[in-house]
């Protein structure tokens, strides 16, 4: 599905967007204001779970928006994983946020800074399979956590037809990427629409090296990272030669 709304000027070019909603439509509506058309590719759908709060937890931990999005305020203190995810928690109605640095490793040394092991559990709200790096990291810490999947993100099986149009025609100069399975999920995808040749002609940009590293088997023209792990340093990389 392409996106459009209104830029500062003429279009400078389109970009392939593998995020998944509601998140895509975000990004398109940024990339609209710098002046570049998305076309929306999600790799990922994503799938909310009934949530079932534990009895006793000192603070909430929230690793990504699609966890944020998919509770309902809860009367604790809340730790998000970067400003963006802290962002979409306060849309939700939790009052008390605070943000990390935006990756597993700055929110382990938050929780670490501000919270006492000794003060009761971590609840930890998370995609199914995801951020069993940031349990890891907390428990050797001596903090108990406790996981609850909150949504289900599933792969998506094609490509949608506009964005597979895009890429036959060569429409796309840049893709960005925002996290290793949704990276993972959309080199499968393209290489499963013969259209692996294309990436030559593509910059891919990833908001980590994790990201990164899950593009490699694409002969992109280049791959850029964002100096930090967030959308507004990875739009920020369109700018710069």
């Amino acid at each position: 599905m392409a996106a459009s709304g209104p830029s500062r000027g003429p279009l400078r070019g389109a970009v392939l967007v593998t995020r998944p909603e509601p998140g895509a439509q975000e990004t398109a509506a940024r990339l609209a204001e710098r002046g570049w058309r998305a076309v929306l590719a999600p790799a990922l759908l994503l799938a909310p779970r009934p949530f079932a709060a534990p009895p006793r937890a000192q603070a909430l931990l929230l690793a990504s928006r699609a966890a944020a999005r998919a509770l309902p305020p809860l009367p604790l203190p809340v730790f998000a994983v970067g400003e963006a995810t802290a962002e979409a928690a306060r849309a939700r109605g939790f009052a008390r946020v605070e943000a990390a640095g935006g990756d597993a490793a700055a929110l382990a040394a938050l929780c670490a800074a501000r919270l006492d092991p000794a003060a009761g559990a971590l609840l930890l709200a998370v995609g199914r399979g995801y951020s069993l790096e940031l349990a890891a990291r907390l428990r050797a810490r001596g903090f108990r956590v406790i996981r609850r999947v909150v949504y289900v993100a599933r792969e998506a099986e094609a490509l949608p037809p506009d964005a597979r149009a895009a890429l036959q025609a060569s429409e796309t100069s840049h893709a960005l990427f925002f996290s290793p399975r949704s990276a993972a999920c959309s080199v499968r995808l393209i290489r499963e629409a013969g259209l692996g040749g294309q990436a030559r002609g593509m910059t891919a940009l990833a908001i980590s090296p994790r990201v990164a590293a899950a593009l490699a088997e694409l002969p992109w023209k280049a791959i850029r990272v964002a100096p930090c792990p967030d959308q507004d340093h990875l739009l920020e990389l369109l700018d710069t030669p």
